[in-house]
């Protein structure tokens, strides 16, 4: 087996979770109606450090194996700027819901929900054209 190819496979795991708390996180209040569920915060700003941390270690682990970061030009750079600043967007907004206790507040939960499921929505849909075009 190949390390190269084992280490790729496992941040994939890592990063496949992440994108199952991105997206579930944000849905579940909405979907169930229990707009107020400020473990959810906590469980997509996890769901989202995942997603970071995992895709940094996409370029590390070819950074380690072949001396270079993949070489991205034209969709793929912008499929991953694109997930960047969802990723960090959601993160501060995520820390300043929980900070504010904005959460608390009725009328804004369903925003915040919104918010965070229209981010991992754009997330996850660029990271087919990063994929299909890196």
């Amino acid at each position: 087996m190949n390390g190269q190819d084992l280490f790729y496979a496992l941040t994939q795991v890592a990063h496949n979770f992440g994108a199952v708390l991105v997206l579930a996180s944000p849905l579940y209040p909405i979907v169930s109606g229990r707009l107020l569920l400020r473990n959810a915060l906590w469980f997509a700003l996890v769901g989202w450090s995942v997603q970071i941390i995992s895709g940094l270690s996409f370029g590390l682990v070819s950074l380690h194996f072949y001396g270079q970061l993949p070489a991205l030009h034209g969709v793929a750079i912008v499929a991953l700027a694109i997930k960047v600043i969802s990723a960090l967007g959601a993160c501060a907004f995520i820390i300043f819901s929980l900070r504010e206790g904005a959460i608390r507040a009725g009328s804004r939960a369903i925003l915040i929900w919104r918010v965070l499921t229209g981010l991992a929505i754009v997330a996850l849909s660029s990271a087919a054209f990063l994929r299909w075009y890196s």
